[in-house]
C-alpha cells in the first residue's frame, strides 16, 4: 500500500509540473514577438484546420508507448480496470500503418473512469512534428468512451499555429488488440 501511494504521489507531482511547464513550446517564445502577434490579434480572422491521422498506442511488448503508473486496489478485479491510470507518448502516423510517415506524437495520460462501461478521462497534447504544423500542439481534454465506434472529445486550447485552439476530435478505433490499438483520428480546430 505505501508503494502505491508514492506511486500516486509521483503521479500528482508529475501530472502538477505538466500543468505548470508546458510540454511544447510555440516558435513565439520571446515576449517582443509574442506582443506583435497581440497587436495583431485583433485584427485576425479566426481559422479552421481539419486534420487527419491516426494514434498507435502500444501498453505492452519490447518497447510500449504507453505504461502504467498507477492503480486502485480493486483495478485488477475491476472489469473496466476502474482506477488504472497510463502516461504515453504514441505516434502518430498519416496512415494506419505502424511504418507510415510520422507527423507527430501524442502525449498525455488517460485512466479508466468508469465503473460500469469503460470511460477514459484523457488529457492529451497532440505534438506535432513536421511542416507547417511543427512545434505547434493541440490540447485535450474529456471523456473517450473507448469501446464505442465514435468518440468525441474537446480540445481546450493550442499552442504555435494552434494558439487559442478549441474545437473537437472524433476518435475511431481502427484496430484492436491485446498489444495495441490504432485509433484514426478526424480533428475540427479553430484558431487565429
Amino acid at each position: 500500500m505505501a508503494g502505491t501511494a508514492k506511486l500516486a504521489a509521483l503521479v500528482l507531482l508529475i501530472f502538477s509540473l505538466g500543468m505548470a511547464m508546458p510540454l511544447v513550446h510555440s516558435n513565439l517564445e520571446d515576449p517582443k514577438e509574442v506582443d506583435k502577434w497581440l497587436q495583431k490579434f485583433q485584427y485576425a480572422k479566426e481559422k479552421v484546420s481539419r486534420l487527419h491521422f491516426y494514434f498507435h498506442d502500444t501498453p505492452s511488448g519490447k518497447n510500449p508507448s504507453a505504461v502504467r503508473v498507477a492503480q486502485a486496489p480493486i483495478t485488477e478485479k475491476s472489469p473496466t480496470l476502474f482506477g488504472l491510470v497510463n502516461i504515453f507518448d504514441d505516434p502518430l502516423t498519416e496512415g494506419p500503418e505502424p511504418t507510415s510517415r510520422l507527423v507527430g506524437r501524442a502525449q498525455g495520460l488517460y485512466g479508466s473512469a468508469g465503473q460500469q462501461e469503460v470511460g477514459l478521462l484523457v488529457a492529451m497534447n497532440l505534438v506535432f512534428t513536421t511542416g507547417r504544423l511543427n512545434a505547434s500542439s493541440i490540447t485535450i481534454l474529456g471523456r473517450n468512451a473507448a469501446l464505442q465506434p465514435h468518440r468525441e472529445m474537446p480540445i481546450i486550447g493550442g499552442t504555435g499555429v494552434f494558439r487559442l485552439a478549441r474545437g473537437f476530435a472524433i476518435a475511431k478505433t481502427h484496430s484492436l488488440n491485446f498489444t495495441s490499438a490504432i485509433v484514426e483520428y478526424n480533428v475540427v480546430a479553430m484558431h487565429y
